[in-house]
């Protein structure tokens, strides 16, 4: 009976090592070049995960990118080193917040373009919508019906 619960602790462990290897302390003697190091960490994308900056992802990459950020921030480079090295490398993507220009039109203005072209199309449904339901009757069809209705009350 011992033997099963040796293996589930072994296998527990074993899938503990992975996280455990991902964690990596970098240290600082400046409180300011930390205080910069958390700040791009918090403002570059990991690009693996895509939804997780590269301070809070456990991916290979995203522990590439802190350790080069960190070189980076100990060679004393500056906030736009720092951003040109990671854009030329891999592009403007790897920005939470990308810079407006030509190839970035698409992440900045695509959404505001949809709503706009949703409300317009909500808008002719609407306005065509009226048009079918002020539909008047003839007068030929006016007396049909007033026959149909006579017919009806005097059968009921």
């Amino acid at each position: 009976m011992r033997l099963p619960h040796f293996l589930s602790c072994a296998l527990l462990l074993v899938l503990m090592l992975p996280a455990q290897a991902a964690i990596v302390a970098f240290e600082f003697d400046d409180p300011a070049k930390e205080a910069r190091f958390k700040h791009f960490g918090e403002e570059l994308r990991c690009l693996v995960c895509q939804n997780q900056s590269i301070a809070d992802s456990n991916a290979e990459l995203a522990l590439d990118l802190r350790r080069e950020l960190y070189k980076m921030i100990q060679n004393d480079a500056t906030d736009e080193e720092i951003i040109d090295f990671m854009t030329n490398r891999y592009g403007d993507f790897v920005l939470y917040r990308p810079p407006v220009k030509t190839t970035t039109y698409l992440l900045w203005f695509g959404p505001f373009v949809l709503v706009l072209i949703g409300l317009i199309i909500l808008f002719r449904v609407i306005r065509s919508g009226n048009k079918q339901g002020n539909t008047e009757l003839s007068t030929e069809e006016q007396q049909r019906l007033q026959q149909l209705l006579k017919n009806e009350k005097g059968e009921g």
